[in-house]
């Protein structure tokens, strides 16, 4: 037992330090630039290890993404239906401040710089992080529904543009240039005002 615990450990203890490191060198010199010889040395883990774990760049690029967008994702886990004022605004935030983040910047601004060689890292970033984060959403706005809370003809068409709406305000013009995406007080009337809207179209009415 005590052996298998030490190996799980310093199993964990390779994959932190690959993911570290691709993350490392994916942002400074670029996806293209970087080559999984360097990740492995930077990682101080051997190529053959490496490979055995993460055989290309791509597997190490979603391992990057998937870590980020699964970090503290009990998010939804403690939303209570039946109060979707407080629940959206929770959710809101979450995202706001998720995408806000240094990496996810640096995430977008890479995949960018890169999508002309690397079309599909967008969609890594979309499959692996973006789209189970909007159906953790859509299954949240059903459950309002089929609760009588909300009244929602198509849930993840409706969560994808609540989310669109915080992201237009508060993560793109960040990413365009640090600062603009306004405070945190700006942030908070951003988030307000997108569950306001969706809470005016979608709300099911008193009768």
């Amino acid at each position: 037992m005590t052996g298998e615990t030490y190996q799980d450990r310093v199993k964990e203890e390779k994959r932190v330090a690959s993911v570290a490191a691709a993350t490392k060198l994916f942002f400074e010199q670029g996806y293209g630039a970087t080559s999984l010889q360097q990740i492995a040395k930077l990682a101080d883990v051997s190529t053959a290890t490496l490979f055995r774990r993460y055989p290309t760049k791509a597997s190490l690029f979603e391992a990057i993404v998937e870590e980020f967008w699964t970090l503290e994702s009990g998010c939804h886990a403690d939303v209570l239906v039946g109060d979707p004022n407080a629940s959206l605004r929770k959710i809101g935030r979450d995202y706001a401040d998720r995408m806000r983040q240094p990496r996810m910047v640096a995430i977008f601004r890479l995949i960018i710089a890169e999508s002309l060689r690397f079309p599909d890292l967008g969609q890594m970033l979309f499959g692996r992080g973006f789209e189970p984060y909007l159906d953790r959403l859509s299954a949240y706005v059903i459950e309002e529904t089929q609760a009588g809370n909300l009244i929602v003809p198509d849930a993840k068409l409706a969560a994808q543009a609540f989310l669109a709406t915080i992201a237009g305000q508060a993560f793109w013009p960040e990413l365009m240039a640090p600062g603009c995406g306004g405070t945190d007080e700006d942030l908070s009337v951003i988030i307000d005002e997108a569950v306001a809207t969706f809470l005016a179209r979608y709300g099911a009415k008193l009768a």
